[in-house]
């Protein structure tokens, strides 16, 4: 009795596109979480974190279930209030 084993197949992972921090020095333009991450030198969790336990940190945008972004001003302006 021969036995064929099947050829697993593998699925394509397309990356995601990455935001430049650049984006941020437009103060309308909406930041990826990752991008808010690399602005303030921490990672994802750490963003949504702050957004639940911090009052001062600007609130996320959500135009559905993966899809949140925040507001480059909102995030420049807490920035700068963390150094005073």
């Amino acid at each position: 009795m021969n036995i064929v084993k099947s050829a697993k197949t593998k699925t394509k992972h397309t990356p995601h596109k990455t935001q430049p921090i650049s984006a941020a020095e437009n103060p309308d333009a909406l930041l990826q979480v990752m991008t808010v991450a690399a602005l303030i030198g921490c990672g994802r969790s750490t963003v949504y974190l702050l957004g639940k336990t911090d009052p001062t940190f600007p609130k996320p945008i959500k135009r559905g279930l993966r899809f949140t972004r925040f507001k480059a001003c909102d995030i420049t302006a807490w920035l700068k209030n963390q150094g005073a």
